[in-house]
């Protein structure tokens, strides 16, 4: 397929860019390189530097079978506390790029959604009929285009995949996590390890989970970029199918600690800090949609994922 990558040069965007080529569709990245990174796009794939509004500048008599939407802020912090820079991005320019993909008459797309969409869920494995209670702008805007998204496709003959990831780790092909501000816990602990940054906060070791620290559901960025390309071809005409995205097994701080550490030979500081508001005590995902409609199943393991991201890190 003859594919625009909305957001191409970020982490997520950049591996799943590699993986399509391998695949043998034609890939044209749209990135306004706010956090994404120019030298992370492969040779011999055109860049265009622009906002998400401009896409219909590039998909304006070119062709294209198919989007893939990456295009986001995405700092939960940052969206509590600056929300109206979160709607601006992630909703009006997200409508702007519906619209373009409706004009220009695009047959597919494929969005980068978030767990996020459910907040703090009263049971866990999370499915995707589990009640979306965001409890943040970031999840809330997520939420929003997803609504958009389904209103699209009842109206036309859009064909729509909306993937929920969970917690996404590692590196694959060259491409891995360069955030200038970091909030993932697996690269964050890599850096402790290594001496860039003096230690590892655990918020709350009194948490109702066997070792007392949250428990989080981890996906290797490799097994999420397959499900984009499975996805291009999901959805009937006129569908929205949404899919979550994750191990199905959850795995806690201290054991990713542990991991860290065994993976890299280096002794991990780590300090107790309070709890943060809102962080659920576990957070784990059914794919079981995402087998079957997909036929998606994640083949990496957490100490892969904690490996690949301390290669990718040490290459840099």
């Amino acid at each position: 397929m003859k594919t625009l990558v909305v957001g191409g040069a970020g982490y997520i965007g950049s591996v799943v860019v590699r993986l399509l080529l391998a695949e043998g569709h034609a890939v044209t990245i749209l990135d306004d390189l706010s956090t994404g990174h120019s030298d992370s796009v492969p040779d011999g794939v055109e860049l265009v530097v622009g906002d998400i509004s401009t896409a219909g500048d590039v998909l304006r008599g070119n062709g294209f079978d198919a989007v893939l939407h990456f295009a986001a802020k995405s700092l939960v912090g940052e969206s509590v506390v600056r929300p109206s820079l979160y709607w601006h991005t992630n909703v009006i320019g997200s409508r702007a790029l519906l619209d373009a993909i409706t004009e220009h008459e695009v047959p597919r797309l494929v969005f980068s959604s978030t767990a996020a969409t459910y907040g703090e869920p009263d049971v866990v494995p999370i499915t995707e009929d589990t009640p979306t209670r965001p409890t943040n702008t970031y999840g809330a805007t997520k939420l929003a285009v997803d609504m958009m998204i389904s209103n699209e496709c009842a109206a036309t003959p859009l064909a729509a995949v909306s993937l929920r990831y969970f917690n996404v780790a590692g590196a694959a092909w060259g491409a891995g996590e360069r955030h200038t501000t970091e909030t993932h816990l697996i690269p964050i602990a890599l850096d402790a390890a290594d001496g860039r940054r003096d230690k590892l906060d655990i918020y709350g070791d009194d948490w109702p989970t066997p070792d007392g620290t949250a428990v989080r559901d981890y996906v290797h960025v490799a097994d999420l970029a397959r499900a984009h390309v499975l996805a291009l071809t999901a959805a009937d005409p006129g569908e929205h199918l949404i899919c979550n995205l994750g191990n199905g097994n959850g795995f806690s701080v201290r054991e990713v600690v542990s991991c860290v550490e065994d993976v890299t030979g280096l002794p991990l500081p780590v300090a107790a800090a309070p709890r943060r508001a809102g962080d659920p005590a576990r957070l784990v995902a059914s794919a079981d949609r995402a087998k079957a409609r997909l036929g998606w199943e994640p083949e990496h393991d957490l100490r892969r994922m904690v490996a690949d991201a301390w290669e990718f890190t040490r290459s840099r």
